[in-house]
């Protein structure tokens, strides 16, 4: 059992992407303006990109992009924001069992809650530390960058001084790496087996990765110890990246689609896909792999001449709100609360 200081309450901050409030058009092109004006998400200038924004791409991709939504919605809701929810209340619970005085808010960047409303409620509450965990294993100037740049403009707008440490990335830590290689196991992955294993990532500008972004890095690093802790061989795993948001720009490559058509045509036995980036299951995850990458795995096994078997592709889910994120989540953030609670 921790031993907590007075006064020494510490908010944990949770960081994730965000969520259309509902699978309509309108909803949905709310959401992804304020996702594609961030700076660090905007190909060109600002300006001449919010024209082109509103005029010609939220039209349509708001109608495209809702009835993807609406495909995964739920009786409960968006499952992004249900599976968030439970994180929240689990951690809670978890760390408050340990003896650990906190408040633990899920936040995001561009729908609701609002980092800044968070942030508010942990003011009000009486913390006198913050830790901030964006939900990104792998950190990137257009994920984890921007949520530090949300942290900063809503301590600012709260007129808030607080102690604040923020964690950049877990991409290499043991528990993260041990819980992604038992859910690979648990989804059916047989090691003494032909079964191949393809590390999907979100891909990002190569301009980032020539600006000092080392997301590329970390996301080999992390597929390295995972196909490490599972005892494979290189030639069983490969990385690919998906999700690419434009054709203007270059992206980091190669693109999983690609690796899925080569393995096709090769017949390398079962494919397990998943993505360690992902902390939480998404519209890039539950419809894109689901309704788009899957199908197009299979057609390609038809164009080679064969039959695809239900199970010649597999999907391992995120970790979502399972007890294992909720220990990879805690064994993360814990020195940090230990140090505000005993500082």
């Amino acid at each position: 059992m921790s031993i907590v200081s007075a006064g020494s309450r510490c908010g944990v901050l949770l960081v994730n992407t965000g969520t259309p409030a509902e699978p309509r058009p309108r909803a949905v092109r709310a959401y992804l303006a304020r996702f594609l004006m961030d700076k660090r998400i905007a190909p060109m200038n600002r300006v001449a990109w919010w024209f082109i924004l509103h005029l010609f791409i939220l039209p349509k991709r708001g109608r495209a992009s809702g009835e993807k939504y609406a495909k995964i919605w739920t009786d409960e809701g968006s499952p992004f924001t249900v599976a968030h929810e439970k994180l929240e209340s689990g951690l809670n619970a978890s760390l408050q069992e340990e003896g650990f005085d906190v408040m633990v808010r899920c936040a995001m960047s561009y729908s609701d809650p609002t980092v800044r409303r968070c942030v508010k409620q942990m003011k009000a509450a009486g913390c006198t530390r913050l830790v901030v965990l964006p939900l990104y294993p792998q950190s990137a100037y257009s994920t984890t960058g921007s949520v530090s740049d949300s942290v900063e403009h809503a301590l600012k707008k709260t007129r808030w001084k607080v102690p604040c440490d923020f964690i950049d990335n877990y991409h290499d830590h043991v528990t993260y790496i041990r819980a992604i290689a038992a859910s690979i196991e648990h989804a059916g992955f047989q090691i003494e087996s032909d079964d191949r294993l393809l590390f999907s990532y979100h891909s990002i500008p190569l301009v980032d990765i020539e600006a000092g972004d080392t997301y590329e890095l970390q996301t080999g690093a992390s597929s390295l110890q995972i196909a490490s802790e599972l005892g494979l061989d290189r030639n069983r795993w490969t990385i690919g990246y998906q999700c690419q948001f434009d054709k203007g720009r270059e992206w980091l490559k190669p693109f999983s689609r690609d690796t899925l058509a080569r393995w096709a045509e090769a017949n390398v036995g079962r494919v397990f896909y998943v993505c360690p980036n992902f902390a939480v299951d998404c519209l890039e995850t539950l419809y894109d792999i689901e309704y788009e990458l899957k199908p197009f795995y299979f057609d390609h096994i038809r164009q080679a001449g064969r039959t695809p078997d239900s199970d010649s592709f597999v999907y391992v889910p995120c970790l979502d709100r399972s007890r294992a994120h909720l220990r990879v989540l805690s064994d993360v953030l814990r020195p940090h609360i230990e140090e505000a609670n005993h500082g």
